[in-house]
């Protein structure tokens, strides 16, 4: 690194960025998507409809655990809330000595709508899956995924701080955005979108590494701890697990300790609550808080006599390690967050995302120019202007399918979930094949055509297959369906626009420059 500060911090700036600039788009990209993920999930699942009252859904979970497991091990109810409208129960069946556990998960959860009757709904992953696979990828090891995504967003950060100290004029270009200047308009968007939401790109990251730094940074738990079980269990404390004494005792009623644990946390929501041993003199009733009602992601729990009603030992209080820890996990995830701020989470993810990607071609565009014979680049540019088609519009296509395949794919088949998930991958690396037997202009243009036809499809798609959809929804008042697609119309047009914006920039070429360049040419020339 030779030269001054600015020379030094621009190279690692540079390389930084590029190294794990692929992985990084594809996790912004999903990590916004996950801002929204229950609505995804809502969408992709267009069976659950209608609302249901708390303390309602509650009494009609309880009612139906009795009935389908009243001797299982415990139940867990999720309860609804304005962004989920269903109660989700799990059960774990009581164990009899000699028989293996149960795996199939059919048999062992349910979905009820406001009227506490069974839906059923198609098997999907939803915006869950987008949520998971932002910090734990797919197809491979979650501990190896996790750090990769560590090593990525350590790589992010120093990006970021280099970039400020090296682009002196970042706050100035932020109001000199130029279109159809080449080079110029590919730093632009780069400094604009850098500036647009600087604190929160700061923020995202730092959090983001913090959300796994007792994986990224053991050694303080190795120079306390003798036995790293022991930390884990002072972090994440357990009741101590009562025996079932075959006495047969009907559950208190669950309302009034709902209300007495939403009293005691100020009025604040509940998100879900376990019962353990249910039918049993010794059952346990554990409420936790929900998430949404506070930054901090460490929602505290009380727990209630089953059979009493009375409440047991109250929590201990968080210590303020784990109270800022929590925070930051908080801030981080945003599912505090109302509709406005999520939105502005939303779109600051996007800003973010759009960053990465131009900074990804912007190394191809300036480095074109320095080349010997830009007519025949060298193996490692090729690698990256390839990478940069299938990645910046390879895998947002891939979403596109997504959200496609699940319209798609017969409702009962067999591992729908998971063909669903698969059609991400097939096509983004059947973009990256593309990007390789094409050539680069053709590819960019035709691949974000690819992008924007397939978000467009998405609405019409839905429309044809299910009686809900955007246009029905304003009659209706179904507005998380009108915003769905009024949000894939904006991506196609976004697509679209971008591939139209490469077109007439080719078109429009000097006819002497074009003699004087190759046939494959760069996004931006």
């Amino acid at each position: 690194m030779k030269g001054g500060l600015r020379q030094s911090m621009a190279w690692l700036h540079t390389w930084t960025g590029l190294l794990f600039g692929w992985l990084l788009f594809a996790v912004f990209l999903t990590g916004t998507c996950a801002f929204f993920q229950e609505e995804i999930t809502r969408w992709m699942q267009p069976e659950l409809t209608g609302t249901a009252d708390p303390s309602q859904a509650v009494q009609s979970a309880v009612h139906f655990l009795e009935g389908k497991a009243p001797d299982a091990e415990s139940w867990f109810i999720t309860l609804p809330s304005a962004r989920n409208m269903q109660t989700s129960l799990f059960w774990r069946p009581k164990r009899v000595e000699g028989e293996p556990r149960r795996r199939n998960r059919g048999e062992t959860s349910a979905t009820l709508d406001s009227a506490g009757n069974t839906v059923e709904a198609r098997e999907t992953r939803g915006g869950f899956f987008l949520y998971r696979f932002h910090f734990d990828l797919h197809y491979m090891p979650v501990r190896w995924a996790r750090d990769l995504v560590s090593i990525a967003s350590m790589f992010m950060l120093i990006a970021i701080l280099t970039g400020v100290v090296t682009h002196k004029k970042i706050f100035v270009d932020f109001f000199m955005l130029r279109f159809g200047k080449g080079q110029r308009s590919w730093l632009d968007a780069h400094n604009v979108t850098a500036v647009f939401a600087l604190p929160f790109y700061l923020m995202i990251t730092y959090t983001g590494l913090v959300t796994l730094a007792t994986q990224n940074m053991p050694w303080g738990i190795a120079a306390n701890y003798a036995d790293t079980s022991k930390f884990f269990a002072e972090v994440f404390p357990e009741r101590e697990r009562q025996e079932r004494s075959d006495e047969r005792v009907p559950l208190a009623p669950i309302g009034p300790m709902l209300e007495q644990a939403s009293r005691h946390w100020d009025g604040a929501a509940i998100g879900y609550l376990s019962v353990t041993l249910p039918g049993d003199r010794n059952a346990t009733v554990t409420v936790t808080r929900a998430l949404s009602s506070s930054v901090n992601t460490r929602a505290p729990t009380m727990a209630f006599n089953g059979a009493t009603g009375r409440p047991l030992t109250l929590p201990a209080a968080t210590g303020g390690a784990l109270a800022t820890q929590g925070v930051m996990v908080g801030l981080h995830a945003g599912r505090f967050a109302d509709w406005g701020l999520r939105w502005l989470y939303f779109l600051s993810g996007v800003g973010g995302t759009i960053m990465v990607g131009s900074g990804l071609v912007l190394w191809t565009v300036k480095r074109r120019a320095k080349l010997p014979d830009p007519a025949r680049p060298h193996f490692g540019f090729r690698l990256v202007e390839r990478l940069n088609v299938a990645t910046i519009a390879g895998f947002p296509a891939g979403i596109a399918a997504y959200f496609l395949t699940n319209r798609l794919l017969p409702p009962h088949m067999a591992g729908r979930a998971e063909w669903e998930i698969h059609s991400i991958f097939i096509l983004w690396g059947g973009m990256l094949l593309y990007a390789i037997v094409r050539p680069t202009r053709r590819a960019w243009i035709e691949g974000l055509m690819l992008a924007a036809l397939l978000y467009l499809a998405v609405p019409l798609v839905n429309a044809l297959t299910v009686p809900r959809n955007g246009l029905v929804g304003l009659f209706t008042g179904d507005w998380l369906f009108v915003a769905f697609d009024l949000t894939m119309l904006a991506t196609a047009a976004g697509f679209a626009w971008a591939a139209h914006r490469m077109t007439r920039a080719k078109a429009t070429q000097p006819p002497r420059r074009l003699a004087r360049q190759p046939a494959e040419l760069s996004p931006a020339e």
